[in-house]
């Protein structure tokens, strides 16, 4: 990648100084969430959502389970979240198993309830190892579900990105067209899927650039402290898993809190060489737990700031 004078001055200094010291706050941070199934899950999503509110998010999403699985509960979340907080909320929204009748109504709906950001996404396949295929009346793919939305209101938009290439394309041609295309239909921002390399980034960051493509590329951090679960969520996506990070977590099972100190140490390690490379937004899949990702935003310098509203338990 292609260092600014700044740039490596910060970088110096990521290494002269401990590496976390003095960092100036300026990260803004934003985090994704996943809508509650039962009444102890939604107890602990709101602890969660009452633990990181103080940081001033830019924003958090809610994710939509595939085939619209999770559409009631998503749109609940979201809507309590716009409701009670003062934090701007996303939802996710997918192209899989719903007509643009469908997909354009949940949109209004979402409209009316306040919320202006949606995380517009093709959607995995309802069923683990099909196929991606469009409903035959229903939007192809998230550069036609972007232009869709845009036709219904003026939304603030977010796609998705794949550092390490999207799993259904063939090569990273493709993967840069498609990303081009979500941008030229409406969308603001890019969120990469999770990765643990931040070679990674930097180079994606960089081929999004030299193909003219002019849109925002937010990193997407997912703290580590389960590498079975990881290594499940990562088989999708085309992640790859350094084996380092086995390793790492070898002789941990039975202890979850050792486990959470190396999954924060690795992902904040992971956030300050970013940091130090110029990236100033981090975009937290929390797994609807707080504690990792709070620890992470405050070795970034991230600390509670403006007042936000009492959030009802």
């Amino acid at each position: 990648m292609t260092f600014t004078l700044n740039q490596l001055e910060e970088a110096r200094r990521a290494l002269d100084t401990p590496l976390f010291a003095d960092l100036a706050g300026d990260a803004s941070i934003s985090f994704e969430f996943f809508p509650p199934k039962t009444e102890k899950m939604e107890e602990t999503l709101w602890s969660a959502i009452q633990t990181l509110a103080p940081l001033g998010p830019r924003f958090v999403s809610v994710t939509y389970g595939a085939g619209g699985s999770t559409r009631e509960r998503t749109h609940a979340t979201v809507a309590r979240i716009v409701r009670e907080t003062g934090i701007p909320a996303a939802a996710h929204l997918t192209c899989v198993d719903a007509s643009r009748a469908e997909i354009d109504e949940i949109a209004r709906e979402y409209w009316a309830a306040g919320v202006r950001h949606i995380v517009a996404l093709r959607g995995d396949p309802p069923r683990e190892g099909e196929a991606f295929t469009a409903h035959p009346e229903g939007y192809a793919n998230a550069a036609d579900l972007v232009a869709g939305l845009k036709r219904i209101a003026p939304f603030d938009i977010s796609v998705a990105a794949y550092p390490e290439c999207h799993p259904d394309k063939k090569d990273l041609v493709a993967d840069l067209d498609a990303l081009r295309a979500k941008k030229d239909a409406g969308a603001a921002r890019a969120i990469t899927q999770f990765f643990f390399s931040p070679e990674a980034f930097f180079r994606y960051r960089d081929q999004v650039a030299a193909a003219g493509i002019d849109i925002e590329i937010v990193p997407g951090i997912l703290p580590v402290s389960n590498v079975a679960q990881t290594r499940r969520f990562a088989a999708m996506c085309n992640a790859a898993i350094p084996a380092w990070m086995d390793r790492l977590f070898e002789g941990l099972d039975d202890h979850p809190a050792a486990r959470q100190l190396v999954a924060a140490t690795l992902a904040a390690e992971l956030c300050r060489r970013l940091y130090a490379g110029g990236v100033r937004h981090f975009h937290f899949y929390t797994l609807n737990r707080a504690e990792l990702s709070f620890a992470i935003c405050h070795l970034l310098g991230v600390r509670a700031g403006a007042a936000i509203k009492e959030i009802a338990a």
